[in-house]
């Protein structure tokens, strides 16, 4: 293995001490990808023999982004690679180890719009009220369904819950880049809530202040509840499959169809730019017809007749 010139800090070791300096204020699961992209940089950088931080020029991150989408890496993922590269050259820069950024000049494949589709309201409803075994692990099943889809939360969001985090009618969860926000929580939701907390103590030890945990007691991990949210589907014959982030997605379309209030919909989904839930969602194209045809003034107007045409005919 190549080591870095004499004097000089790795590749390997800046980008332990970007990632440390990224976990103060990022959520893990964005640190954690940062750390997969660049453990992958610094594989490529490696195989070429370069250690230097100085020598990642636009040319050899081009070369980088290149063999990832030469091995099938989606659009997507190189998107993301390429985000990961520039936060870590603004952190050289700051470090006084690059000049400027490089990534600037670098482009990745255009990723394809797709839109997670919204699951039918009655389809959802039905899969929501048919009813579990009553067991501890079946009412907390059925408390992160009714708080996933009550209230918009992201996977993490919910994983992160504690017992302090719920007040009556709301609840507050932590969104992306540390920010708080506090959302409502509907009847049905409060409901299976109130169960659950009345059977939590027969899995979760006193000190445990993770709100939704498993079979050993400990808080439950965003794995275990998309798998469990996959079993729930088939279980209870769901004909499609079920996620978290779909669920968020139908608790937006199904709001935003009923309110048309898209300020709302982006302070409930905690995103900072409304572009972001103009892109998230999407209103029900009957339903927009439909809402056209009785609000617009020349919607269902008869159109005059032109000039010549006998009236009478």
């Amino acid at each position: 293995m190549a080591e870095a010139p004499l004097g000089k800090v790795s590749i390997a070791k800046h980008s332990n001490g970007f990632l440390a300096a990224l976990a103060s204020h990022a959520s893990p699961a964005t640190v954690e990808a940062y750390r997969h992209d660049l453990a992958a940089l610094c594989a490529f950088t490696e195989r070429r023999e370069v250690t230097d931080p100085a020598a990642l020029d636009t040319a050899l991150l081009r070369a980088f982004l290149g063999s990832e989408r030469s091995r099938g890496l989606a659009p997507r993922s190189l998107a993301r690679r390429r985000a990961a590269l520039s936060k870590f050259a603004d952190y050289l820069v700051k470090q006084g180890v690059l000049a400027d950024n490089p990534v600037g000049l670098l482009r990745t494949p255009k990723q394809p719009s797709h839109l997670p589709r919204p699951v039918d309201v009655d389809a959802l409803a039905r899969f929501l009220d048919t009813p579990h075994d009553g067991s501890p692990l079946g009412v907390r099943d059925q408390a992160i369904l009714e708080l996933f889809y009550s209230s918009g939360l992201r996977l993490a969001e919910l994983a992160a819950l504690e017992l302090g985090d719920l007040q009556n009618s709301r609840v507050r969860v932590i969104g992306k880049g540390g920010k708080p926000r506090q959302v409502p929580v509907g009847r049905r939701a409060q409901q299976a809530l109130v169960e659950w907390l009345g059977c939590r103590s027969a899995l979760a030890p006193v000190d445990e202040l993770a709100l939704f945990v498993g079979q050993r007691g400990t808080r439950l991990g965003h794995r275990a509840i998309q798998k469990r949210l996959a079993q729930l589907s088939l279980a209870r014959g769901l004909p499609e499959h079920l996620h978290p982030h779909r669920l968020r997605h139908s608790f937006a379309s199904h709001l935003l169809e009923s309110s048309q209030d898209l300020r709302a919909v982006q302070e409930l989904l905690g995103h900072a730019n409304l572009s972001t839930t103009q892109i998230y969602t999407r209103l029900d194209w009957q339903h927009l017809a439909t809402s056209y045809d009785a609000a617009h003034p020349r919607a269902k107007r008869s159109p005059s007749p032109r000039n010549g045409e006998n009236r009478n005919k």
